[in-house]
């Protein structure tokens, strides 16, 4: 039986449970509390913060491979252990240009990807001619340790931006500035390559976020087949030029004259993959075991005409666990209900997601079906 260590044990790892399961694999994960979803899951626990490099080395000593739930780690530290011989994947190598979003973007840039204009603010008083070329709005972004629209920053004047900047000096943020993207909508595609290189693409789907939070997708996007063929080729480009084993996350925008550009990688599974446990043959939490233990992937093609994911967000403080909402939402025909088992809510966590399968691929059905579902879950 394979020992696969995890570190993080949020809602990504509890989802790793059922293919676990399925593939003979043990999970292990290394997380800050007993009550975070993926303990449940887990034959065993290590209790301590992500960046833990020693626990990291307890985590090692219990398991085979290691691989990454979050991407909130100390690369310098885990590098330490790499060149002991633990075996992480993706590897350290993979990781290290996408963990700093102005790397990031330089990466993407460098394999000849399409990505929004972008510059490093190193220098607040350069401001002025640094983003004459952009205009406002523009876009500011935290370098590390943003998401969930954490950490980024729509600007629409010189003095918001000046003062933001001030605001976060002492906390020693360091900021990326992007051109203001007017997409026509948000796209992303999940993708996964195995040990031996193999590539496989799930079906290109459409985000929908509000105050930068995903609130809903939907699968496949309504796009031209063009449009996913580029997403698909953005994909292959990346996980194979960083050698990635496991399941990668890509946020994309499709402009108003068509072009898809990339926003932002996640180096793990994500969110817009979540359709995927009920709508695929293969959901993207098996795919990266799959992937991580060295076996070959499955088949990511939907099952059924199409799918709609809500997510469920905490829209107050409490300790409830909303069994009568749960209920309603689990009534509703082809609908699987996912709680993560979280012991508290508070406004904007992720507390939960509810796919619904669709018969035929149909936008303004599925937009029906999301309301729906929000028209439930949130109070009036």
């Amino acid at each position: 039986m394979k020992r696969v260590g995890v570190i993080g044990g949020g809602q990504l790892a509890w989802m790793m449970g059922g293919a676990a399961n399925k593939l003979g694999v043990e999970l292990i994960v290394q997380t800050p509390s007993i009550h975070d979803p993926a303990v449940s899951i887990a034959q065993d626990t290590v209790l301590a913060k992500i960046d833990d490099a020693d626990a990291t080395e307890v985590l090692a000593q219990k398991s085979d491979v290691i691989t990454f739930e979050n991407e909130f780690v100390n690369l310098e530290a885990l590098a330490l252990l790499e060149n002991q011989g633990v075996s992480f994947r993706p590897k350290l190598e993979a990781l290290k240009p996408l963990l700093d979003k102005y790397h990031q973007r330089c990466y993407l840039q460098d394999l000849g990807l399409p990505v929004p204009q972008f510059f490093a603010l190193e220098h607040q008083e350069n401001l002025l001619s640094q983003i004459e070329n952009l205009g406002f709005p523009l876009v500011l972004k935290s370098r590390r340790h943003g998401y969930d629209g954490q950490g980024t920053f729509i600007i629409h004047d010189l003095s918001t931006l000046q003062a933001k900047i001030e605001l976060d000096d002492h906390t020693n943020t360091t900021f990326l500035i992007e051109e203001f993207v007017p997409f026509e909508r948000e796209l992303a595609v999940i993708a996964a390559r195995s040990v031996d290189g193999e590539v496989v693409i799930y079906p290109v789907v459409e985000t929908q976020q509000e105050q930068q939070v995903c609130r809903r997708v939907i699968a496949p996007a309504d796009i031209t087949p063009e449009q996913a063929a580029a997403a698909s080729a953005i994909a292959h480009t990346l996980l194979s030029s960083l050698e990635v084993v496991g399941v990668f996350g890509i946020e994309l925008f499709l402009t108003a004259d068509g072009q898809v550009l990339v926003n932002e990688i996640a180096p793990r599974t994500h969110n817009s993959g979540h359709f995927s446990l009920d709508a695929c043959e293969t959901s993207q939490f098996e795919q990266h075991l799959r992937a991580v233990c060295g076996l070959s992937l499955g088949n990511p093609a939907l099952q059924c005409a199409g799918a709609v994911m809500v997510n469920l967000l905490g829209y107050e403080t409490s300790d409830s666990d909303y069994q009568n909402q749960r209920q309603q939402l689990a009534a509703i025909p082809q609908a699987h209900v996912h709680w993560y088992g979280k012991t508290e809510s508070r406004p904007g966590r992720k507390l939960g997601h509810v796919t619904v399968l669709l018969n035929n691929h149909n936008q303004i059905a599925a937009e029906a079906i999301a309301r729906t579902v929000e028209s439930i879950w949130y109070p009036s």
